[in-house]
């Protein structure tokens, strides 16, 4: 009797040993999970810090705007998607970012970026011509619209002048003319041929949209 109760119980025993070795098996293991829940995540982390970075190389970058130069339309402190020219082809009317020709930065302001802004008012081969006091811009003969951008009761151009834009060059003016050392501060320059005009190549993008402060926030024209 003791035999046979001793014989009935062994097999429970091992039975009972084996489904917990089996369970002990097949729990997963903590730090499987981890790795397994970072590889099924990562994927949705790397891909659009990829994509940014890829746009901003290829498509756009941000510019933050130093000056009152092109008041009202940008205010100081503005932040502006600006495309590049690859993909927007920078026009007469635009608003672009350009590399310093040679002296239209202070060397201190330089130091921090050698990027301008201004609006392209005349293409290669145009002649734009103001005769000064409050008479408008003319382009090509025909006098250019600027109401949209200009503050009231500013004047187009104070100072007379009269260029023909070289071939892969640019003629530019800030929207606030009274403080604007724009093309018509450097007609002088050294390799301008007296027109103060910007190299197209120098052109590192158009103005599209103003996306900081969210009170700014516009459509940039």
């Amino acid at each position: 009797m003791t035999s046979s109760d001793s014989h009935n119980t062994e097999p429970h025993t091992k039975t009972d040993a084996a489904g917990t070795d089996g369970a002990m098996q097949t729990a997963p293991e903590p730090h499987h999970s981890v790795g397994r829940m970072i590889l099924e995540y990562l994927p949705w982390i790397v891909v659009p810090i990829v994509v940014v970075v890829l746009l901003r190389m290829f498509v756009f970058t941000m510019y933050e705007i130093p000056s009152s130069s092109m008041e009202n339309t940008l205010r100081v402190g503005d932040r502006v998607m600006v495309v590049k020219p690859t993909i927007a082809k920078p026009e007469r009317g635009d608003i672009i970012t350009f590399k310093d020709p040679g002296g239209w930065l202070p060397s201190n302001e330089k130091k921090r970026s050698d990027i301008l802004i201004k609006r392209l008012i005349g293409m290669p081969g145009d002649t734009v011509e103001c005769a000064g006091h409050g008479a408008p811009i003319m382009v090509n003969g025909e006098p250019l619209d600027e109401s949209a951008y200009l503050q009231e009761g500013m004047a187009p151009s104070e100072i007379p002048f009269s260029v023909t834009v070289p071939e892969g060059r640019v003629f530019v003016l800030g929207d606030n003319r009274s403080n604007s050392a724009d093309s018509r501060y450097h007609l002088n320059d050294v390799g301008t041929d007296g027109t103060g005009t910007v190299p197209m190549d120098n052109i590192t993008g158009v103005s599209k949209l103003i996306y900081w402060p969210f009170s700014h926030w516009s459509v940039t024209r």
